[in-house]
């Protein structure tokens, strides 16, 4: 008899940056983000309360590489 072990589908993990962690990895400020948001450049943020928003980690570190690899071209 052969047992077939069903695994579970692998989640990403990711984790949620809150603002601040947010203008570190990107060199830029709270103004700046919001503006790039609201014109479709940035990563939309993901709403945890009525006052705090965060991003995912991984959608902020494509759009820095994005970026790099915009200027080496």
């Amino acid at each position: 008899m052969q047992v077939v072990h069903q695994s579970r589908p692998v989640v990403p993990r990711d984790r949620l940056v809150r603002l601040p962690e947010v203008e570190g990895m990107t060199g830029c400020k709270k103004s700046t983000i919001y503006q790039l948001m609201k014109d479709g450049k940035f990563p939309r943020c993901v709403r945890l309360s009525a006052r705090h928003v965060a991003w995912p980690e991984t959608a902020v570190l494509q759009w820095v590489q994005d970026r790099i690899a915009e200027a080496q071209q």
